[in-house]
Order: structure tokens, then sequence, then C-alpha cells
């Protein structure tokens, strides 16, 4: 019995009695509610929509036992959806035998990825895409989704290899859709339009508290699915009009079948399962976060990356479909009132009882109306906000944004995030390799250096005092060589430099060679190179280099040090350092 304990995760073992209650209640409430979503995802996906119903179950209380944030909900996601459909349908026929068995071989493969990251601590990953590339990925992909879901929503059926050529095939058969389906899908479309838009509003004015409204808003979609359910099965829409239903849905758990996919299907999927990893772990690390932070709690990025990796290897044998942390999904969780990931478990198992003996109830159910929910859910994933704070404080994020963005849509989501990445590295490299350099002069009646162009500064004649506000490294030498010198020509009968190096937090070998050179160049023009504030670090390094020991100037602690000294003035600051340390 003494071993027992450590296998239960922390929440588990100090639960809180008074939580009970409330972690029950949410938790069925959270089964009821997503039952239409994971469907929806599922048909998403290109695989059998129970799918989305199995995948609710093992995997969510998987996560909710490795997982470390409290609140967070696991299941199908719409991102995660769309890649699954981009990755396979060109290599297998969506919903086949062969398409569910890649699915399930990419949920696995993505898992093991996500586990080996948690397991080997680099949750410092999910830095590695900025939130402007992942906010262009996910908008990208939102219009995809949009795209996707007209043929259900029209009744048509699309044709074209790109999501523009789709895109004008559907305009193009606008005046041949499906009446009666494209009737069901409007009316869909338009009533959750006024739920997410307007009825808040509305039920607040009529009384209703932010948080009851907000609980009536997110139960308002399944009560659209009914409506669209009841009113096929009462006119036979589906028999006696053509309208598309989602069919048979198979009842009862699924089976466990534990597999390993073969060495030409590890190759096949092992870049795609590579960036959903990425995508996956920056989304519900971002999410988690943020949820915790709300509720004054702290997440562990490890413990996240095993939670999650250990969802998708559970859902690869229980399901095929890859899961992830969902938006919305957790945002009912939390509008449910679930207080630990209890409330996960106890919605895990009653989506058992639902898949033994309610999905039937579905086989009625509308495409038009799943595909509504869809749009509906993708339209609040396009980020203009994003793009316009991005716009409004850097344009070259605003165009990495754009640029994934417009790589999702026209070359695909796998080109789309590597376009991302390659235009958040060459932002980065453009940044430091061009880096920020003021001349600076001292404030009268203070210690305090400003750039000459901004403030009203002291300076002292033939001495020029510059700041370096980044890095030195072999990217950005000549950069700032040039100007150096620059700076140095408009300064007439120039004799000392100053560089102020408070903001130099690194000097690679390439840039120790560069600054000796520099040092013998200046003192053969009889100028004499001065160093002031110099980071320990950087100067631990510096006292082993040849720069160091053949310095033409100072080392001073401080640039009003270096200006009391080299303007002849009394000295109130310490003295300058010997080059010897």
């Amino acid at each position: 019995m003494s071993a027992f304990p450590s296998l239960l995760p922390a929440w588990l073992r100090h639960y809180p009695r008074e939580k009970l209650g409330t972690d029950i209640v949410a938790g069925l409430i959270v089964t009821i509610l997503v039952i239409p979503q994971s469907l929806a995802y599922a048909l998403l996906a290109g695989l059998p929509p129970q799918l989305g119903l199995y995948v609710s179950i093992l995997p969510v209380i998987a996560y909710a036992w490795l997982g470390s944030s409290m609140v967070q909900a696991v299941g199908p996601v719409a991102v995660t959806a769309i890649m699954t459909y981009a990755v396979l349908s060109p290599i297998a026929a969506p919903g086949s035998p062969e398409y569910i068995a890649l699915a399930a071989a990419l949920s696995l493969i993505s898992g093991l990825m996500l586990l080996a990251c948690g397991v080997l601590r680099l949750g410092f990953l999910s830095q590695l895409l900025s939130r402007p590339v992942i906010s262009g990925f996910i908008s990208g992909s939102a219009v995809l989704i949009i795209i996707s879901q007209l043929k259900y929503l029209l009744g048509v059926t699309p044709h074209g290899s790109s999501s523009g050529e789709v895109v004008l095939d559907v305009l193009g058969k606008l005046l041949h859709s499906h009446l009666p389906t494209l009737s069901i899908g409007l009316a869909a479309l338009g009533l959750l339009f006024v739920v997410r838009y307007a009825l808040a509003g509305w039920l607040i004015k009529a009384g209703l508290s932010k948080n009851q409204a907000a609980f009536v808003v997110r139960v308002m979609p399944l009560v659209v699915v009914l409506i669209g359910t009841l009113a096929v099965s009462e006119f036979d829409l589906d028999r006696s009009h053509g309208v598309a239903v989602v069919g048979a849905v198979a009842a009862g758990m699924p089976a466990f079948n534990f597999f390993l996919p073969g060495l030409g299907t590890t190759r096949s999927l092992i870049v795609p399962a590579f960036l959903m990893m990425l995508i996956g772990m920056v989304q519900s690390i971002t999410m988690a976060q943020a949820l915790a932070i709300k509720r004054r709690e702290r997440i562990d990025a490890n413990a996240e990356l095993v939670g999650l990796g250990a969802a998708n290897v559970v859902a690869a044998f229980s399901g095929g479909m890859p899961v992830g942390g969902g938006l919305s999904r957790s945002a009912v969780n939390v509008a449910a009132g679930a207080q630990t990931p209890l409330a996960s478990i106890v919605a895990a198992l009653a989506m058992i009882g639902v898949v033994a003996g309610a999905a039937g109830w579905f086989e009625r159910l509308p495409l038009a109306v799943l595909s509504a929910s869809i749009i509906m859910a993708a339209i609040s994933m396009i980020d203009i906000t994003a793009l316009r704070q991005a716009w409004g404080y850097d344009r070259a994020d605003a165009l990495a944004l754009l640029g994934t963005a417009g790589g999702v849509l026209l070359i695909g989501l796998e080109a789309g995030i590597g376009l991302g990445i390659v235009l958040s590295m060459a932002t980065l490299l453009y940044r430091v390799s061009t880096p920020h350099i003021a001349v600076v002069g001292r404030i009268a009646g203070s210690e305090h250096f400003r750039n000459v162009e901004r403030y009203a500064v002291e300076t002292i004649p033939g001495v020029l005092f510059i700041r370096i506000d980044e890095r030195l490294f072999f990217g950005n030498l000549g950069a700032v060589e040039m100007r150096l010198k620059q700076e140095l020509e408009h300064v007439p009968g120039a004799h000392d430099l100053v560089l102020v190096m408070s903001a130099v937090n690194l000097m690679d070998a390439t840039a120790v060679e560069v600054f000796t050179e520099l040092n013998e160049d200046l003192a053969d023009q009889g100028i004499r190179l001065h160093l002031a504030e110099v980071k320990g670090p950087v100067q631990d390094r510096l006292l082993n280099s040849a720069l160091w020991s053949a310095l033409s100037g100072e080392v001073f602690l401080s640039a009003n040090a270096a200006f009391e000294k080299l303007a002849g003035l009394p000295q109130t600051g310490a003295a300058p350092l010997s080059q010897t340390g």
C-alpha cells in the first residue's frame, strides 16, 4: 500500500472533498455539450463520426491523470482535425480502413514525440514558434476549415486541387445547391451566429448574470443540433428529400487495438507528425498557462507534454484520431464549473454510457448542422485582433502572421507552418544582424546617459560615446563596424571612442578578433578605444583575450566614470578598472 499513493496524481492524493459534487456535475454537463463537437471534428478529420466519441474517453482520462492543468480539457480539436485531413486525404480515401489506420499511426507517432519531449524536459520547444506565426497558422487553418465545410452546407461536391480552386468551383455551383440541405444549413448557421454574438447580451438585459448567460450560450449549440435532428426525423428529410445525415453510428466501446506502424508509414508521417506535435505543444501549453493564470495556479510544461503525449498514444489504440487541448472544450469545462481533472474523468466515464447506448440517437443528425457548428467554431479562430495589434506594433511580426496564413491557404498546412518558421527566423536574423546602436551623452546634473537624438545631453569634444544594444556575434559585426566608422567621421578631431556595453551579454570569438583589429586601426589613427559597463560574464571571457591586454584605452565601471575622466572633471564615481581585472 505504501507504493500505491505514488501512482496517483498530486491533485487526487490531496483532493478536496468539497469540490466533488461540483466536478461530477461539471463532468456530466461537459459530456452532453461536447457530443456534437466530437462528432463534427471527426467528420472534419475525414473519419467516421463515432471516433470523435471514442477518443473522448480513454485519452481524456490519460491526460487528466498525467497532465498538470486543473481544468484544461483534451479531445478532438479543429486544428488537429484539419491537419489530419490535409495530411492523409492525398494518401487514402477519407473514412476507408486504410485512412483510419493512418490516422491512428499519426496519433501514435505524434504522441510518442510529445512523450519524449516531456520526459526529456524539452517543454521550452513550445517557444520555437512565435505568437504571430501560431496566430497566422490557426487563422489560415480556420479559413481552410470553412472551405472544407461548404460542400456539406450547400449539398454540392466541389472539385479542385487547392483551396482557391475549391472556392471557385463552389461559387460556380451555388445555383445548383441542394435547397433542403442549404435551408437547414443556413438556418443552423444563422441561429448559431445569433447565439454567439447576440444572445448573451439579450439574456443579461433580461436579468441573468454573466455566468448564467455564458452557460446558456454554451448549451445552445446542442439545442440547435437537436432541432436539426428532430426536423429531419419529423419531415423525413433524409429519405424523401436527400438531406445528408451522419448515418449509422456504431454503438459500444471501441476495441483496444495495439499495433506498430510499418517503416514506410512512419517515414511518410514523420514530418507531419512532428508539425502536429509542435502545434499541439504550443497550443496546449499556451492555453494551460492562460487558464492557470486566471485561476492563480501553476502548470508544469513538461507534465503537460507527458499528459498530451499519453492521450495521443492511447487515442491511437482506442479510436485512432489525434487529440489536443481544445479551446472551446476547455471553455465548456470551465463554464460548467470544473475545479479539478476529476471533472474530465467523470465526463469520460459518462461518454462510455453515450457510446454504449445513445450513439444511435445521432444517426439522423444532418451534416449541414454539424457543418454550421464547425464553421462558427472556425470563424472564432480567425484572429483579426492579433493581426491589427501586430501591424500597429511590429510590421515584421504582422508580415510573418500574414505569410503563414497565406502559406497555409495557398501551399498547404505543412508548407505554411514551414514558411512561418522561416519568416520568424528571417525576422530574428534581420533584427540581430542590424542591432540598435545609439550615440549617447550625459544628461546634465545626473549620471544617466541617453540617445543624443532623443534628449538634450552633454558631450565632450573629440570624444564619442556609443551604446551597442545587442549581443556581438559574427552575424552583426559588419553592421556594427560600419556604424562605428560612420559615427567617428562625424566627430571632428576624434581622439577617444567609448563603447558602452551595458546591453552586450555575449561576445563570440569572431567579435573579439574584429574588435582587436578595430582597436589597432583606431590606435593608428590616434584614437583610443575604451570600454564601459562590461557585464561580468563578458568580462570573464575578455580577460583571457588579446583585446583585453592590447586595449589602447581603459575599462570603466560606468559610462559616467569614463565621461568624468575624459572630460578632466573631478572623479565622483569609481576609478577605472585595470586591464587585468
